[in-house]
């Protein structure tokens, strides 16, 4: 189990098929911010409301440049049929052997009703144009997350 990444620190480059299979390379984005974020499980309550606010949310997210990229476990055709179900507007990318989320820290023990398990923190990476950590969400709250993300962005031209 890695530990978070820091502000500051460089965005360790990845590439994880989306959900047509089509191959995505975060260092292919520079030049943009990209908001990453590390979810459980598609179609799950928590994760359905979350997708959905980003969905919702695209208009004013591309208005500050920024791609939003949703990283969980699942498959590629899993990742379609969520797509596709909550009509998702951005990439939903598959990292079956977590590899990706470990990288990042996102990967850690769990603990539900005292049973211990690892998997998916939901998390947020906010990276920088230049490939930098610029904001970490390590515990998210899914409510009033995408205003918290969207206000990070518009203060990332500002030097904050």
């Amino acid at each position: 189990m890695a530990d978070w990444l820091e502000e500051g620190a460089a965005a360790p480059d990845f590439t994880l098929s989306d959900a047509e299979g089509k191959r995505v390379k975060l260092s292919s984005l520079r030049g943009k911010p990209v908001v990453l974020y590390f979810y459980p499980k598609d179609d799950t309550p928590g994760c359905t409301k979350e997708a959905c606010a980003f969905r919702d949310r695209q208009s004013e997210l591309k208005q500050t440049g920024a791609v939003v990229l949703g990283v969980s476990p699942d498959t590629s055709e899993s990742h379609a049929q969520f797509r596709d179900k909550y009509q998702l507007n951005f990439p939903l990318l598959a990292d079956p052997d977590h590899a990706v989320a470990e990288k990042y820290g996102a990967w850690r023990e769990k603990n539900m009703y005292g049973k211990k398990s690892m998997g998916i923190q939901r998390s947020t990476y906010l990276i920088s144009p230049e490939g930098k950590v610029a904001k970490l969400w390590r515990s998210v709250k899914v409510d009033g997350h995408d205003e918290q993300v969207l206000g990070a962005l518009a203060g990332l031209g500002k030097g904050t």
